[in-house]
């Protein structure tokens, strides 16, 4: 179950870096997911060192490709700006997990208007 909560994880760091930064907002809240995912200080660090390295990997089940998208369409309106890049990936990552391009846009309608 660890293992699935780092893929998770190094996902949301990859979608953080892919505007080419990590903005604080988006930082403090990779560190707020990594601690209530029992994901140590140390390994974050590693994680955000490496985020351009990261290859993405796909969850196996559907609860976790919800949960997937959710976090990282949430991440990515974090900062207030929804960089093309992340919204790029996010739909990069929706398709490779099986959502259409209208079940991507729906599910970042309905979480924008919850921001």
């Amino acid at each position: 179950m660890l293992n699935t909560k780092i893929e998770h994880f190094r996902n949301l760091v990859s979608l953080a870096a892919a505007d080419g930064k990590i903005a604080e907002v988006e930082m403090v809240a990779l560190s707020k997911i990594a601690y209530e995912n029992g994901i140590p200080l140390d390994r974050l660090n590693v994680m955000i060192e490496r985020a351009n390295e990261y290859v993405f990997l796909i969850p196996q089940n559907q609860e976790d490709k919800d949960k997937q998208m959710s976090d990282m369409i949430k991440l990515a309106m974090l900062d207030g700006e929804f960089a093309n890049a992340e919204r790029e990936l996010i739909n990069l990552v929706g398709s490779r997990l099986g959502f259409s391009p209208k079940e991507i846009r729906d599910k970042i309608d309905s979480l924008a208007k919850k921001v």
